[in-house]
């Protein structure tokens, strides 16, 4: 079976002299693994369609345990996120997190128009890091299904109060006048935090990257939606880790 196809290269790996294994996360199958032969060759076509964060037009043989690439040709390689390791680390990352939680053998068209985007914004740097991050967090957590309930409090219903808390591990919010769950962590939110956060989750495509934030308000949302993907997932990402070496994050201001 002969697939026609446009992805994003999200892990590459050398296999002997000259081919490659990649994972691909593409708009009809979803993430998939496949072997370009001859792919790290100068001559080759598939040269720079198969390196890491290029976004290539796919011909791919499907067969019984694998996928081979027949054919690549690169659309858009973001050779910009490799200028410094801040654009570097957190690309790393996003690909990662697209690797969990993108679908296998399915469509996944939304997870990669989010990637396209982040990247695009990522290498114009018309976008601040931490607000990139935030989106793509809880974006692509929503997407897999893990979308969290920000439309008002779990305890009184109330949509906004002079104090609010974000639950991580439940993904609810709570008015400072409520009762939260004894032994979850909580977040105290600004109104422009919470705001940004229920952007990231409900907010057209086409207007998601578009707001903008306080230092502080972005420091919160940024805290909460980093929160919110290790309390859901239950585990780590050794490419945050290395995002966290190059960027530190701010301390704590408060918490509960």
């Amino acid at each position: 079976m002969q697939i026609e196809t446009e992805g994003l290269v999200i892990t590459e790996k050398s296999v002997g002299e000259s081919d490659r294994l990649i994972t691909v996360l593409t708009r009809q199958e979803g993430v998939l693994r496949a072997f370009a032969q001859q792919a790290k060759k100068l001559k080759s076509s598939k040269l720079s369609a198969t390196q890491l964060f290029s976004y290539s037009r796919f011909t791919i043989f499907k067969g019984r345990e694998k996928y081979i690439i027949d054919d690549a040709q690169p659309i858009e390689v973001f050779f910009d996120l490799r200028r410094d390791m801040e654009r570097l680390s957190l690309a790393q990352y996003f690909c990662e997190l697209a690797s969990a939680l993108a679908p296998r053998e399915a469509e996944a068209g939304d997870f990669l128009r989010l990637m396209l985007n982040a990247f695009h914004f990522l290498c114009k740097g018309s976008r601040p890091a931490p607000l990139l991050k935030a989106v793509v967090e809880m974006r692509m957590l929503s997407l897999a299904g893990y979308m969290p309930n920000l439309i008002c409090c779990a305890g009184c219903s109330c949509y906004e109060a002079d104090v609010m808390y974000f639950l991580p591990n439940s993904g609810q919010i709570y008015c400072g006048d409520c009762p939260r769950p004894v032994g979850e962590p909580a977040l105290q939110l600004s109104r422009g935090a919470l705001t940004g956060l229920r952007h990231t989750v409900y907010a057209d495509f086409e207007k998601l990257f578009s707001f903008r934030l306080s230092l502080r308000g972005m420091d919160e949302l940024a805290r909460a939606s980093e929160q919110y993907v290790l309390g859901t997932l239950q585990r780590g990402f050794n490419t945050l880790d290395f995002y966290h070496q190059m960027v530190p994050m701010k301390p704590v201001e408060k918490t509960e």
